[in-house]
C-alpha cells in the first residue's frame, strides 16, 4: 500500500487559534504557509502550503475578522483545545459518479454541495463538495471533492514541504479500509485511538504533525 492516498486533494489541519498553528508550523519546518482566505458566511480562514504535485495542507481556524456564524464553524474548531489533523479530502476524476459508487456500496459521503472563498489577490474559488451527517464521524474517511473550472490552490505558485506519508489509527481498521474502498482510495490504518498524522519533508528535515 503506497504511503500517500490515491487521489488525495489536501489534508486539514484544524484549530482553535490559526495565528499561533501558522507559527508553529513555521518554526517547526521553516516554510511559512501564506494566506489562502476567508470562507465567508462560515466564520473560518486558512492558511495553504502545497505538499507536492496536485496536493496540500490546509490549515484552517477562527477569522478573527468576522462574526460568529449561526451554527458550528467548520470541521469543530470551536470545540479543539489544540491544533489537529482532523480529516482529509481526495478529488475522483468524477466527483457525482464517485458518489453514486460508495453509496452503492453502502457508504453514503453526504450530499454534494458548492462552496467558495477568495484569494487575497481577489480570485475566486468555487468548488463542490460532500458533507453531511451521514459522513463517518472519525474523520479518517475522506469528503470528496471537485474544483471544477477554477485553479487549483496548488496553482497559486505555494511554497513546497513534500508529502511523505499519511497514516491514520482506529478502533476497528478493518471497518475504516472498507469505507475507504468504497469511496475509491486508501490509507494505512492500524489499530488505536481514532488519529490522523502525516509527515512532511522541510528544510529542518522530517516533520510530523497529527
Amino acid at each position: 500500500m503506497n504511503d500517500i492516498p490515491v487521489h488525495l486533494d489536501h489534508l486539514v489541519l484544524a484549530t482553535p487559534e490559526l495565528a499561533a498553528t501558522v507559527a508553529d508550523f513555521a518554526r517547526r519546518t521553516g516554510v511559512t504557509p501564506p494566506a489562502g482566505g476567508a470562507h465567508v458566511g462560515f466564520g473560518t480562514r486558512n492558511h495553504l502550503v502545497s505538499l507536492g504535485g496536485s496536493s496540500y495542507l490546509e490549515i484552517i481556524g477562527p477569522d478573527p475578522e468576522q462574526s460568529g456564524p449561526e451554527g458550528p464553524r467548520p470541521f469543530d474548531v470551536d470545540q479543539l483545545t489544540s491544533a489537529r489533523t482532523v480529516t482529509w479530502a481526495i478529488s475522483p476524476p468524477d466527483l457525482d459518479a464517485a458518489v453514486a459508487e460508495a453509496r452503492a456500496r453502502g457508504y453514503d459521503p453526504g450530499p454534494v454541495r458548492p462552496m467558495s472563498r477568495r484569494r487575497p489577490d481577489g480570485t475566486l474559488l468555487e468548488w463542490r463538495l460532500t458533507d453531511g451527517d451521514t459522513a463517518h464521524p472519525s474523520g479518517l474517511v475522506p469528503f470528496l471533492i471537485d474544483w471544477g473550472s477554477s485553479a487549483h490552490p496548488t496553482a497559486a505558485g505555494l511554497p513546497v514541504t513534500p508529502l511523505l506519508r499519511v497514516s491514520a489509527t482506529a478502533p476497528d481498521p478493518d471497518e475504516i479500509r472498507l469505507l475507504l474502498s468504497a469511496v475509491g482510495t486508501e490509507l494505512v490504518v492500524t489499530e488505536g485511538p481514532v488519529g490522523l498524522s502525516f509527515t512532511v519533508d522541510t528544510p529542518r528535515g522530517p516533520v510530523t504533525f497529527s
